[in-house]
């Protein structure tokens, strides 16, 4: 549910590809909002200031926005346990099922802050076993997985604890309201057992590369350019900065439903347009 998270998909993606099957990807959800956070004394005003604050980072994103945000989400909870259950059918599923996610808050504008919300928005998720998707994201361990997520998130590397500079969100890391610290969201930590290197907030293709370098001489592949129609097929949701960085070739590609957002295109395969929560009518969900 983090905006800045959101706006660095396009270079996570083009990471992901430059290192291929070469590295271990883990995701650890942070729990942007949680459960004991207070509610808003005003949920209108909270919303409307909410909103203000995503279109700013929208400008230096580019990422897609919701022309109308119905709410500021009640919890990160749900779509946290959702999504770590989704891991257990495997990446395939597991990447979809989070953008699903994503994409409620960014391009709906309906944050999945309830179970019911979470498994509505991976609904029709090629691969995906619903009824199992469901069980797990119930069960205790998937439950676990997640507070421990939330807890490693709150024991941040010391390196992050000081301004990074260089960057409109350089990803300091944010006070806790007791008294600790959690990273900034997004963060990544590369780790070998020769050492690690943070690369904490919104940051370049380059400052990754860098990271991976120095950590792994020569482990980045070039990370050339795909074909529309290939990137449409392997991604199934781009955004107009993905589609940029990721693609060559004639825009769109064959088939391609175009969603509008208030802060430019989203592209769907057509198969995941048939059931994406924006292109089909779906059932506003309170906290």
């Amino acid at each position: 549910m983090c905006p800045w998270a959101w706006g660095s998909e396009p270079v996570f993606r083009r990471l992901r590809a430059a290192l291929a099957d070469r590295v271990h990807w883990r995701r650890a959800y942070a729990i942007l909002f949680d459960h004991d956070d207070d509610p808003p004394p005003d949920p209108a005003a909270e919303t409307a200031w909410y909103a203000h604050h995503l279109a700013g980072i929208g400008g230096h994103t580019l990422a897609p926005r919701a022309a109308r945000l119905s709410r500021v989400a009640a919890s990160s909870w749900p779509s946290s346990l959702v999504a770590k259950a989704a891991e257990l059918q495997g990446p395939d599923v597991a990447g979809p099922v989070l953008r699903r996610l994503r994409e409620t808050v960014f391009v709906v504008g309906e944050p999945a802050d309830t179970t019911a919300s979470a498994l509505s928005a991976a609904h029709g998720v090629r691969g995906l076993d619903p009824v199992r998707l469901r069980a797990d994201a119930a069960s205790a361990e998937t439950l676990e997985q997640v507070r421990a997520d939330r807890a490693e998130a709150r024991r941040p590397v010391p390196e992050v604890l000081s301004g990074q500079g260089g960057s409109p969100h350089p990803g300091t890391a944010k006070e806790t309201g007791d008294g600790g610290y959690r990273y900034a969201l997004p963060t990544l930590l590369f780790r070998t057992p020769a050492g690690h290197r943070a690369v904490p907030g919104w940051r370049p293709f380059e400052a990754y590369a860098t990271a991976v370098e120095e950590l792994r001489p020569g482990l980045l592949a070039a990370s050339g350019t795909i074909a529309p129609e290939e990137a449409l097929e392997r991604y199934r949701s781009l955004t107009e900065p993905e589609r940029l960085l990721l693609t060559e070739g004639p825009w769109p590609p064959p088939g391609a439903v175009r969603v509008e957002t208030a802060n430019g295109p989203l592209w769907l395969h057509p198969e995941e347009a048939a059931t994406h929560p924006a292109t089909t009518p779906q059932a506003p969900a309170g906290p």
